[in-house]
């Protein structure tokens, strides 16, 4: 072991390789013909709208590295230049195969299911021009902008992420100069239009067909020589200069105004599109060639989740599980009475969060509650959490909110927030200088008879009532008094100076959280060199900290077995002679965005459980604001080791990690067909089931020993 470099390069993945792999698995979802037709629709979608993301910040940045001449390589020992490099030519092949699956599989099926899609305006028939023509007369050209370019008018800006149409025309009657034109296709309206159709039979059209189509209606005075739909995307990564910042909110306002017109990174246009067009918007967006995607299709993939909307198709798609209830948290109870009885586990989305949302409307009403301190990072739309803080302050409690102005593309929805909550009375703070506070904490301060006692929600995800149907997260409720005073400590440190001597049961990034699992991981290894049995399962979205992982490589060649449930990013490599035997990792995509997580340490017959809001990156474990709490009632713990569990039996949307970096679907040959998270709706279903008609059946999972793994 003396003689191994852990920290190699040649060790690790490349980590914006490793996340273009985990959109492949996501993309797989979509061309997997077991899945209803629908759902794979979704799936495309949702690739699309990661790629756009991916661009706007990871691409992005590398950009500004290269730009600012910055060339130290990263753990996997490439430069921003060679990750640039390889990202184009991964990122070409994934958008090929995007287009792939929806030209010459998705299309045939909607087409024998019962869905059209005409993809040229040309292939109306004389009916259904007529019809288009109308609609392009009523609905659209009111809503219209039309541009020329010329001497007196330069080029517009043109909108991140928006979809335009762009034009060469020339002056009717004129010497026969090109000049260009371009009209912005309205996000106002709907991308998707219905052609009249007889029967169950439906038949759509994009909205810019029919703009192409009528196109020119808006350029009376000229000859239209070719058009096409474009797309662009812009550097979106904010610079925030936090120090110098006299009113964050106001710099934030500021910075996000600056996404429009930041440096443009990525030029999607129509295949096929005319070479002088092409020209043209190469040389006005200053974009190389490498940067431009030609599309063999509709440009933005994302629209497929507003076709997923349309009515009439739910046989191609897959029911919708509603949350259940918690057992014990029955409706109409007093939640303090029920979380004095004991610690409560939550699991959503199998489990409804409107627990989490209760826990906060009744702390608002309850003459004994005293103040509410509360993160948030991103919420909903039409927040209930929100209202119910707002409410509190109104009813004189003392409310503490942390809002994270700085959560990504949440900056403008949390700015609105923020102002709401001081206008109600809340005191709100705007996260701390240089960290993002992505940490999930909830304290609740009440008069009892026996003196004050502080309740506690600690969870994986965010406190959004609309995600919380979609994302896996658990959650703990507690009135446990050490992780009371750790609560109170949090806070304390967020609106204050005041960092504690000691944490009883919490711990926290960026000063303590990192050094804890090194330690935990630290353990194992020595347990595993004492010839103790040593174990380690841990679940995240990501990993990719070089000083983690180079501790799991030296656990694993201690002999500890360890295996990963990474649903993105994974920089580890496994396989590796020596290095990395004993290491396995999995990643679930299935019909929930698996987002919690678990992290189990097992020594000497012995184990312990935690969960967190934080992933084994470095921006968690260095650069965030992130807590990890220990589950120790006996059966919530047992709880938890299920999920682990199931998760590593899952046979059908899990992706193992092979030694040369694929990823390859588990071989099903000799074992039982398990899909984890279908076995955790029944789960859910069933226990809120013997809640309503009790049985001899415990209410709890049964409990197993970490040896049955």
């Amino acid at each position: 072991m003396a003689t191994t470099d852990f920290k190699d390069p040649a060790l690790y993945t490349n980590r914006e390789l490793s996340w273009v792999q985990f959109n492949h698995r996501v993309l797989n979802e979509a061309r997997d013909k077991n899945i209803p037709l629908f759902e794979r629709l979704k799936f495309l979608s949702i690739t699309s709208s990661n790629l756009d993301e991916f661009f706007m910040i990871r691409v992005a940045s590398l950009k500004d590295m290269v730009n600012a001449g910055y060339e130290k390589p990263d753990i996997a020992g490439m430069t921003p230049t060679k990750q640039l490099e390889a990202l184009d030519e991964a990122i070409h092949s994934l958008v090929a195969t995007q287009y792939s699956t929806y030209n010459r599989s998705l299309l045939p099926q909607l087409e024998k299911s019962g869905l059209s899609v005409v993809r040229f305006h040309e292939d109306l028939t004389e009916e259904e021009s007529a019809y288009i023509d109308s609609y392009f007369e009523e609905n659209v050209y009111p809503v219209l902008t039309p541009m020329a370019v010329d001497s007196s008018r330069p080029f517009p800006l043109i909108r991140n992420k928006s979809l335009n149409i762009g034009a060469m025309v020339c002056k009717k009657g004129g010497d026969g100069e090109l000049e260009f034109a371009t009209v912005q296709v309205p996000s106002v309206l709907s991308r998707i239009v219905q052609l009249p159709t007889e029967g169950k039979a439906k038949k759509i059209i994009f909205l810019e067909e029919i703009i192409e189509r009528n196109i020119h209606k808006l350029f009376l005075n000229y000859d239209i020589v070719c058009a096409h739909p474009y797309r662009i995307m812009r550097n979106a990564d904010l610079t925030i200069e936090e120090d110098e910042a006299a009113d964050l909110l106001k710099e934030i306002e500021k910075q996000i105004k600056k996404r429009q017109w930041g440096e443009a990174i990525r030029l999607e246009v129509e295949a096929g599109m005319d070479k002088r067009l092409l020209k043209f918007l190469k040389k006005e967006l200053k974009i190389g060639e490498s940067r431009i995607y030609a599309i063999d299709g509709p440009l933005d993939l994302t629209v497929l989740m507003k076709m997923y909307g349309l009515e009439g198709f739910s046989r191609l798609k897959t029911p919708k599980f509603e949350p259940q209830a918690v057992p014990e948290l029955p409706a109409g109870c007093n939640i303090f009475e029920e979380i004095r009885k004991g610690d409560i586990l939550l699991h959503h989305p199998y489990q409804t969060f409107t627990p989490v949302v209760e826990f906060i409307r009744q702390a608002a009403r309850d003459p004994e509650v005293l103040a509410i301190k509360q993160t948030l990072y991103r919420v909903s739309g039409n927040s209930p959490i929100i209202a119910a803080l707002a409410q509190a302050a109104e009813n004189g409690k003392q409310v503490t909110v942390l809002v994270e102005l700085k959560a990504r593309f949440d900056e403008e929805n949390n700015i609105v927030w923020a102002r709401m909550l001081e206008k109600a009375g809340c005191h709100v703070i705007y996260g701390l200088v240089g960290l993002k506070t992505h940490s999930k904490i909830t304290l609740v301060v009440r008069r009892e008879e026996d003196g004050i006692r502080r309740y506690v929600h600690l969870g994986t995800g965010n406190y959004n009532d609309a995600t919380a149907k979609l994302y896996t997260d658990v959650g703990l409720m507690t009135c446990a008094e050490t992780i009371g005073e750790d609560a109170t400590a949090v806070f304390n440190m967020l609106s204050g100076y005041s960092e504690p001597l000691f944490w009883n049961k919490l711990s926290l990034a960026p000063l303590w959280l990192k050094d804890k699992f090194l330690y935990l991981i630290g353990r194992e290894k020595k347990y595993a060199l004492e010839g103790r049995p040593a174990r380690i399962i841990a679940k995240m979205n990501s990993l990719c900290d070089r000083d983690i992982i180079a501790a799991l490589y030296e656990a694993s060649a201690a002999g500890v077995k360890i295996d990963l449930i990474v649903r993105g990013i994974c920089c580890l490599k496994v396989g590796i002679p020596g290095v990395s035997e004993n290491i396995t990792v999995r990643s679930i995509v299935g019909n929930f965005l698996e987002h919690s997580r678990i992290f189990y340490f097992e020594n000497n017959e012995h184990y312990e459980i935690y969960c967190g809001s934080a992933d084994w990156m470095p921006r968690n474990l260095e650069r965030r604001v992130e807590i990890l709490f220990p589950v120790d009632r006996p059966e919530l713990k047992e709880e938890l080791f299920h999920i682990l569990k199931n998760q590593l039996r899952d046979t059908v949307k899990a992706s193992v990690l092979q030694p040369d970096g694929s990823y390859e679907k588990v071989d099903k040959r000799g074992k039982q067909i398990f899909n984890s998270q279908e076995a955790f709706c029944k789960e859910a279903t069933d226990r809120a089931k013997e809640v309503e008609a009790p049985t001899q059946v415990s209410r709890r999972f049964v409990p197993e020993t970490p040896q049955g793994l």
